[in-house]
């Protein structure tokens, strides 16, 4: 496995030949980050001599698996996570490096040998953007949960070192802050939302300064005005998360854009219910009604207030009937379980593999 940034420990997993960027590329300028991803890309295609096949995730690795391709003459499948047409907010991140993202995406999928959709709804996203990519070369392979790791945990330390009320009930987001997370519009759900209810918020690592200010000015508020507001300021470590997600009554995914939303496959498998936006491929992992909400979503959203209205709507709806969200619980774990196993999702994978070699 060759992957961004620092060395594994030995014992950790599979073995990592770790990269970094060229320190002639960094730098405080937005688009920086982007030519730094695509140094890394250049050692990518130099350091995977001697493979039989690449395959790269994200345009950040994108890149690398076509330069790899053409450089040793072995297939490249890309697997598509995302798609960079689809996230313009993220020249607010990167300024001009938006548009090196978007080139090294659109160049890598154009010319695999086989293109990875995590869902149907990605798939059509991907014919879509890149009407040059042939329907035969893409293929539909869910990404999967570990069960084993992401399962529901009984103990409380974790809530107890953040504040959070043990047996209380709370609603609880989990993400990056970023525009695509939609974390600001579930603040703005959150005046709505049964007060005597907790509101975790595990957000950090802004896309921008101006961003994290957005968000924090709506949090400050919210905890002045509603008060029963935590925000836990980081990224945390899986076995906090998992311990986090077990003990809520409910998981919110407030997503403007989400090809599938492997969070929500997390929250799931620790027995939470799910109020979630009905994007992208959303709807293939919660089953409204089911083992969640979905919220719909009108693209833009062109009515913010209705679209918060929504998410608070279903998340009292199971805040105020525990036995419903335990109901729901259930039904999410059992089908995470069963259906986005990772052995039969490499089986998928290897499959493809064989049938390019």
């Amino acid at each position: 496995m060759h992957a961004f940034g620092a060395g594994r420990e030995p014992g950790s997993g599979p073995p990592v030949v770790s990269y970094r960027p060229w320190e002639a590329v960094n730098g405080t300028a937005p688009y920086a980050a982007a030519l730094a991803t695509m140094s890394v890309d250049l050692a990518f295609a130099a350091g995977v001599e001697g493979a039989s096949l690449v395959h790269s995730h994200t345009w950040y690795a994108n890149l690398g698996g076509h330069l790899a391709k053409l450089v040793h003459g072995i297939p490249h499948v890309a697997t598509t996570h995302s798609l960079e047409p689809l996230r313009p907010w993220k020249a607010e991140q990167l300024g001009g490096g938006y548009a090196l993202s978007a080139f090294c995406e659109r160049t890598a999928v154009e010319g695999a040998d086989a293109v990875i959709a995590v869902s149907r709804a990605m798939r059509d996203d991907v014919l879509a953007c890149y009407p040059a990519v042939d329907e035969e070369r893409t293929h539909v392979i869910l990404n999967g949960i570990d069960a084993e790791e992401y399962k529901p945990d009984p103990e409380t330390d974790v809530l107890e070192r953040y504040g959070v009320g043990v047996g209380e009930p709370y609603a609880i987001f989990v993400g990056r802050i970023t525009r695509q997370k939609g974390v600001t519009h579930l603040l703005d759900a959150a005046e709505a939302i049964d007060s005597s209810a907790q509101l975790v918020l595990c957000a950090g690592a802004p896309d921008t300064p101006e961003l994290g200010a957005e968000v924090r000015s709506k949090v400050e508020s919210l905890q002045a005005e509603r008060g029963n507001v935590i925000w836990i300021e980081e990224m945390l470590p899986h076995r906090e998360v998992i311990q986090l997600l077990s003990h809520a009554a409910v998981f919110v995914c407030p997503s403007v854009y989400e090809p599938l939303g492997i969070v929500n496959l997390e929250a799931m498998a620790c027995e939470t219910a799910v109020v979630a936006t009905a994007v992208g491929g959303i709807p293939e992992v919660v089953v409204d009604g089911e083992t969640g909400y979905l919220v719909p979503f009108d693209g833009g959203p062109n009515d913010p207030k209705r679209f918060a209205a929504d998410i608070a709507e279903r998340v009292n709806a199971l805040l105020r009937d525990p036995e419903l969200a335990r109901r729901f619980g259930g039904a999410g774990r059992r089908r995470a379980v069963a259906e986005f196993s990772w052995d039969e999702i490499a089986e998928q994978t290897a499959s493809l593999y064989r049938s390019l070699l």
